[in-house]
């Protein structure tokens, strides 16, 4: 279990639990073997942040079990050998002439330095994984099959294909079949009336292509015969053919026994009634002889600010996108603190801030050591794994107060530093986080979040004051610096108006205070940036500096 330390653990979590679950199974299945966690990705197209749940789940029930002192393998099976089922958006519709071929067989976008489709697309998931922490053995499909490490799975497949039909026929409807998604074999459930079914599925010799029907086939022999939808036809020998591959739901379970695969999570999509977990499991046991993998179903994880996102990227977020404004243990966090049937949302509007709020508040009771269990070992989980501790901010300054500060600066390098000083951080102790603000502020910030200091006083607005309006700005412009730190702003700006009121400062804010002091700032944020409203104004007037803000609130204009 994870050793969370002195203070608030260790308390098992959905990880411990799930790990002592899996670790029974194996003790029981195969005795003194590794634990095999897996994973299964499609290089089909930008592999969605969403799928990076299919690989968190895994990792970290193999991290806790590593740290249990187990060996255990976490294999990511990269299904680069299905076949290209369409053109996305944004690329040459010329590609169409590759529908139908492997993933691995199409040729990469226009401009990439990859061999083919499947490595362009693997490979930002490959950079995003090891900036993660995620160890993993990848496999690729296309090499398992074309190498023939699963020839005699397959010709056992063929042999059993009657098994197989009787199986898939008790969960076959009239209705049109529908592929799971979009990275399935859609024709692996396809029964043609007076047709004998096979479970493999060739790709042509002479286009590529898998628009082929096998049209006989002999198991003594292993000969086979295929026609195309080009018009072509071949006889082969399938003990010795290996351009082809098992259809879905047969080529799933045949994985799960031959890597002796002990815990596999699935979508809810394959988790349903006669779906391609469930029918896996009949599959695998009655045909491959093995067991069905401990496989609890991943709810679907959510995005918001996606229309920003479509807008600017025309394409669905990818974890490398995440990574750019998240931390590493933050966007951890947001995976190991929710089991896995439980939606997590990963925002990229300013709801971000609020996330980083909760996360900040996270490490400080942690720090304190007045976390809960539970807590402490979610927070171990997002900084480290078994290997040692991940990279973290050293000096972790209010994401929404970075935010800000590059804004209004505009990311000038000396104003940046002038500020962070203010912050009691430096440029280079606020990294990564600051690198991470800096790019949501320039990627996905809204237009209208963005803050502007005026150049010059707004004169007509000043002399429009009344008296009390008049005073408070005063007091605000007179006392700015006596304590110039954020904390020290804070108070300034709060107790302008208690002092107004002949208040202390520590007193309890009233309905009638909080409307005073609402008053107040929307006359600050009219002189500063010509609005009613702004970033938290302690933050606005750190990072304006105070010659600019005496300026703006009618004070003697900045010595140049």
């Amino acid at each position: 279990m994870v050793d969370t330390g002195p203070g608030g653990g260790p308390e098992p979590d959905w990880v411990s639990r799930m790990a002592d679950e899996v670790i029974e199974a194996a003790e029981r299945r195969s005795p003194g073997r590794p634990i095999v966690c897996a994973s299964g990705l499609s290089p089909s197209g930008p592999i969605h942040l969403g799928n990076l749940r299919e690989v968190m789940t895994p990792h970290l029930v193999a991290d806790e079990i590593r740290r249990r002192g187990h060996a255990v393998e976490h294999l990511v099976s990269w299904d680069d050998y299905d076949r290209f089922r369409r053109v996305p958006a944004g690329i040459d519709p010329a590609w169409a002439e590759h529908v139908g071929k492997p993933l691995s067989e199409v040729p990469a976008p226009t401009g990439s330095p990859f061999a083919n489709w499947a490595e362009h697309f693997k490979a930002p998931m490959i950079a995003a994984l090891t900036d993660l922490g995620v160890p993993y053995r990848g496999i690729s499909q296309s090499e398992m099959y074309t190498s023939g490490a699963y020839r005699d799975q397959v010709l056992l497949a063929m042999r059993e294909r009657a098994r197989i039909d009787t199986i898939l026929g008790r969960f076959r409807t009239k209705k049109k079949h529908v592929p799971e998604n979009d990275d399935e074999d859609g024709a692996d459930e396809d029964r043609v009336a007076g047709r004998e079914y096979y479970p493999f599925k060739p790709y042509c010799g002479a286009c590529g292509r898998d628009d082929t029907t096998i049209t006989a086939y002999d198991d003594d022999t292993t000969e086979m015969t295929y026609t195309c939808a080009c018009g072509s036809s071949e006889t082969v020998l399938l003990r010795d053919f290996t351009r082809g591959k098992l259809v879905w739901k047969v080529d799933w379970p045949m994985r799960w026994a031959y890597e002796g695969v002990h815990f596999e999570p699935s979508g809810v999509d394959h988790s349903s009634p006669g779906s391609s977990y469930q029918v896996g499991g009949l599959i695998v046991d009655e045909v491959f002889g093995g067991e069905a993998p401990i496989g609890p179903m991943y709810a679907f994880v959510g995005i918001t600010g996606q229309a920003k996102m479509s807008s600017s990227r025309g394409s669905v977020p990818t974890p490398g996108d995440a990574l750019e404004i998240l931390e590493v243990p933050v966007l951890r966090w947001l995976f190991a603190r929710r089991r896995p049937n439980q939606a997590i949302k990963v925002a990229f509007d300013q709801e971000l801030h609020r996330l980083y709020d909760e996360w900040d508040a996270l490490e400080r009771k942690v720090a304190a050591g007045t976390a809960g269990g539970i807590e402490v070992t979610g927070h171990v989980r997002a900084v480290t794994t078994a290997e040692g501790d991940l990279p973290r901010t050293a000096q972790p300054v209010a994401y929404r107060t970075l935010a800000s500060v590059v804004d209004i600066t505009a990311g000038d390098p000396a104003q940046l530093e002038r500020i962070l000083a203010g912050l009691d951080a430096t440029p280079d102790g606020a990294r990564p986080r600051l690198d991470k603000a800096a790019h949501w502020v320039a990627s996905y910030m809204p237009d209208e979040a963005h803050t502007r200091l005026r150049s010059e006083p707004d004169t007509e607005f000043l002399a429009g004051l009344d008296d009390q309006e008049r005073e408070a700005v005063a007091m605000l412009r007179d006392h700015l610096t006596d304590d110039w730190s954020l904390d020290g702003l804070t108070t300034l700006v709060y107790g302008v108006p208690k002092k107004q009121a002949g208040l202390p400062l520590d007193v309890k804010p009233t309905d009638e205070l909080k409307a005073a002091q609402r008053r107040f700032f929307v006359v600050v944020y009219r002189l500063l940036v010509g609005a009613d409203t702004g970033p938290r104004l302690p933050t606005l007037l750190l990072a304006a500096g105070p010659e600019r803000v005496r300026y703006l609130l009618g004070g003697p204009a900045p010595v140049s």
